[in-house]
């Protein structure tokens, strides 16, 4: 079951409501955006589980993942893997987040992360490697899009300290 709130085609930018919706967790469990009001959000989308980027960037939010607590952040990683994907991934490297599957890619549309990807001359549509920093109200305050995977998790730091201080 997946409840999505928001208009459909309207351009996901900074300063605006992040759009809300709900999926199930490697557990089976459903989350709602709205649930996480209070604490800012770091909703990040990747390709695949066990990919090497992936893999790696999901350890770096783990090692991070303390920081990111202690600046009131929850992680959240989407992509469209199956639940018990994200059951094996999680468990493999003991990642302290959520991870959410949205197998038909409905919140990915609906957060703009699938693109057009050319690999070895051959064109599809995939997630592109995208994080969101949503606040305690649910807007969005940072969009980082084409992530590259080394330093982000600290960049993320960085930018969730710097908007603390400004608010």
């Amino acid at each position: 079951m997946k409840i999505i709130k928001g208009s459909a085609g309207m351009s996901v930018i900074s300063g605006q409501s992040a759009p809300d919706f709900s999926l199930p967790d490697e557990s089976g469990h459903l989350h709602n955006l709205a649930d996480y009001r209070g604490n800012f959000v770091i909703l990040y989308f990747y390709p695949k589980d066990n990919t090497a980027g992936c893999s790696k960037e999901a350890q770096q939010f783990a090692e991070f993942h303390a920081a990111i607590t202690a600046c009131g952040g929850k992680i959240i990683g989407i992509s469209r893997d199956s639940q018990s994907s994200h059951e094996k991934f999680k468990t493999k490297f003991s990642l302290p987040f959520t991870l959410l599957s949205d197998i038909d890619s409905t919140v990915c549309n609906l957060y703009e992360v699938i693109k057009e990807k050319n690999m070895y001359g051959k064109k599809t549509m995939g997630i592109e490697r995208s994080t969101f920093i949503i606040d305690q109200e649910g807007i969005i305050r940072d969009i980082y899009r084409k992530v590259k995977v080394d330093r982000h998790a600290a960049q993320i730091v960085e930018s969730l300290k710097k908007i603390s201080s400004s608010q």
